[in-house]
C-alpha cells in the first residue's frame, strides 16, 4: 500500500475517511461531507450507536451527494486526549474498515481538532504511521487465496493542510515501520526457513543501510569459550550464530554504545526437557527478542539515529538427538562461571549468559537492554498486557518504562533480590539453570544479572507480549514486533544527540 499525502479535498472516487470526536462533534471534514449528503451523516449517527468515542466506526455506503463508494467516520474520543497513539489509532482504523473491501484508492482527512493535543502536521503523520502499521500482511504461502479476500486498496491518500510537512514528519516513521515490518515477517516465518543461518542472512541486509554486520560461527565461538549458548544448539543440526550489529550514528563514533541483545531460539522444541506437543508449533517465535533487535537496528540505521548502537543476537535451534544437551549437563560459560543444566527448556538464558557477557566485555557499554520470550511464568503474571521488566539501574528502567508508554507498548517493572538467588544454588555448579515453578520470571533475570556485572542493564521479558491472537489498533493477529518501536524511541529520547 502506498501513502501519499495532500491537500484537504473530498475525492471522487474510492473511500473517505473522516473522523468524530466524543459527542457526535464532527471534523471539518465529516461536517462538509455531511452538508453535501443533505445530512446523512448526522442522520446514520442518530440511527446507530456511534457517537465518536474512541475506537467507534461507522460506514455509509455511496451516500447521496457525494461520488465517493463509502464514508468512513472513526470514533476519536475527547478533543484533549488525542495524542500520538490516538492518531495512530485512527489511522490503523482507517485502513481495516477500507483495505479489503474492493476500493483500491482512499482518502483519509487528517483535519486540525480544535482542543487536540497534536496540531494537524503532527496528526497526519502519525495517522500515516498507524495507517501502514495496520497494513501489514504475513501472506506469502497463501497460494489459493481468493482474489475477494485479498486486501484491494493500494494507495492511502492522508489529506492535511500542510501536505508537505505532514510528509517530512512521517518520514523517519516510515524507517521505523520498516523496522517494524522487517521483524514481523521473520518471526512470521515457520522455522525450516528462519534457521540460524538464514536469521543472520537477514541480519547481514543491514549493511545497505550503513549498518556494520559480522557474524560469529561455532568454532569462533568456541573459541571465545560460549559454551552455554552453543550446549543449547549441539543437539540440532543447524550451525548457532551470533551475530553483531554495529550503528555508529553519534559525532564521536568511539563513544561507548546502548546495547541491545536479542534472544533468537529460531526453533524450541525444549531439548531432551520436551515440550507438550500441543502448540508447540508457536516455537517458531522464541527468536522473537533477537527480531526486535534486528528490526530496532534497521529502524536507527533507516532513520539515521545520531547515537551509537550495537545489536548483539544469538541464534540457535533447541532440538532432542543422540548429541542433544542433557538434564545434569555442567556447561561452562564464556564468563568462566558453571551452570548445572537442569532443564533443556530453560534454553533462551543459556544463550543470554553467553551473549551478554560478550557485549559487556567486547563493547564496554554505558547500557545493556535484552530482550527475550524468556519465560511463560510472565504470562502468568501479567497476561498480554504487559512485558516484564527487571533492571539493575532505575533511570534506565524508568526511561524504559516512559519510552514503551508513549508508543504504547508497556512494560512492568519486577523485583530482583538476593533471596532469590538461593533458588538457583546448584550443589555442583557455580548456579543451575532454573530455580523451580515460584517465582520464574525472578529468578530467570537474575541468572541473567549474573553475566553483566555493574554495567547498567535490563531485561524485557516479553514472552506475552510477541505475538497476538487478535487484531489490535495498529498490528493485525500475529507477530507484533514488541520491542521495535520501544527500543527506537528510548534511543530517541534518552541516547541520541539533539
Amino acid at each position: 500500500m502506498k501513502i501519499a499525502f495532500a491537500k484537504p479535498q473530498v475525492p471522487t472516487e474510492g473511500a473517505i475517511v473522516a473522523a468524530v470526536l466524543e459527542g457526535r462533534t464532527l471534523s471539518p471534514t465529516a461536517r462538509a461531507l455531511d452538508e453535501r449528503s443533505g445530512g446523512a451523516l448526522t442522520r446514520a449517527m442518530a440511527a446507530s450507536r456511534f457517537e465518536g468515542k474512541k475506537d467507534q466506526t461507522l460506514t455509509l455506503l455511496a451516500p447521496s451527494g457525494l461520488e465517493v463508494s463509502r464514508v468512513v467516520l472513526v470514533g476519536l474520543g475527547k478533543a484533549e486526549s488525542v495524542d500520538d497513539l490516538a492518531a495512530q489509532a485512527f489511522g490503523g482504523a482507517a485502513v481495516a474498515q477500507v483495505m479489503g473491501n474492493g476500493d483500491t484508492q482512499a482518502l483519509l482527512a487528517a483535519d486540525d481538532l480544535p482542543g487536540a493535543g497534536l496540531d494537524g502536521t503532527a496528526f497526519a503523520a502519525q495517522a500515516a504511521f498507524g495507517a501502514r502499521l495496520r497494513a501489514f500482511r504475513f501472506d506469502k504461502y497463501l497460494t489459493r487465496e481468493k482474489k475477494e479476500d485479498k486486501p484491494s486498496l493500494k494507495k492511502l491518500t492522508v489529506a492535511a493542510a500542510d501536505p508537505q510537512a505532514a510528509k517530512a514528519a512521517f518520514a523517519s516513521l516510515d524507517k521505523v515501520a520498516d523496522g517494524v515490518f522487517l521483524t514481523r515477517a521473520v518471526v512470521s516465518e515457520p522455522a525450516n526457513v528462519i534457521t540460524p543461518e538464514a536469521l543472520a542472512e537477514e541480519a547481514r541486509k543491514l549493511a545497505e543501510i550503513g549498518v556494520d554486520v559480522e557474524v560469529l560461527g561455532e568454532k569462533q565461538m568456541r573459541k571465545l569459550g560460549m559454551g552455554a549458548l552453543l550446549g543449547v544448539g549441539q543437539g540440532s543440526e543447524r550451525e548457532s550464530q551470533l551475530v553483531v550489529m554495529r550503528w555508529m550514528g553519534a559525532k564521536d563514533q568511539e563513544a561507548p554504545p546502548l546495547a541491545l541483545v536479542g534472544k533468537g531460539v529460531t526453533f524450541d522444541s525444549g531439548g531432551i526437557s520436551i515440550k507438550p506437543g500441543a502448540g508447540m508449533e508457536d516455537m517458531k517465535w522464541d527468536m522473537a527478542g533477537a527480531g526486535a533487535v534486528i528490526g530496532a537496528m534497521k529502524a536507527l540505521a533507516g532513520r539515521q539515529a545520531a547515537a551509537n548502537v550495537v545489536g548483539v543476537v544469538g541464534l540457535v535451534e533447541n532440538m532432542p538427538s543422540g548429541s542433544a544437551q542433557r538434564p545434569g549437563d555442567v556447561v561452562i560459560s564464556m564468563s568462566g562461571q558453571t551452570i548445572e543444566v537442569i532443564n533443556t527448556d530453560a534454553e533462551g538464558r543459556l544463550v543470554l549468559a553467553d551473549a551478554l557477557h560478550y557485549t559487556r566485555d567486547r563493547f564496554k557499554p554505558v547500557a545493556i537492554i535484552d530482550l527475550a520470550t524468556l519465560t511463560g511464568a510472565i504470562i502468568i503474571s501479567l497476561g498480554n498486557e504487559y512485558a516484564g521488566l527487571f533492571a539493575n539501574d532505575d533511570g534506565l528502567a524508568d526511561g524504559i518504562a516512559a519510552a514503551g508508554k508513549a508508543v504504547g507498548e508497556g512494560v512492568w517493572r519486577m523485583p530482583l533480590g538476593d533471596a532469590y538467588d538461593k533458588q538457583i544454588k546448584s550443589d555442583i555448579a557455580d548456579m543451575k539453570n532454573v530455580g523451580g515453578r515460584e517465582a520464574g520470571s525472578i529468578t530467570a533475570a537474575q541468572f541473567l544479572k549474573r553475566f553483566v556485572g555493574d554495567v547498567p542493564w535490563a531485561h524485557i521479558d516479553i514472552a506475552g507480549m510477541a505475538w497476538s491472537k487478535k487484531d489490535a489498533a495498529t498490528c493485525p493477529k500475529g507477530a507484533t514486533a514488541f520491542g521495535v518501536r520501544l527500543l527506537d524511541r528510548l534511543v530517541a529520547d534518552r541516547y541520541e544527540e539533539k
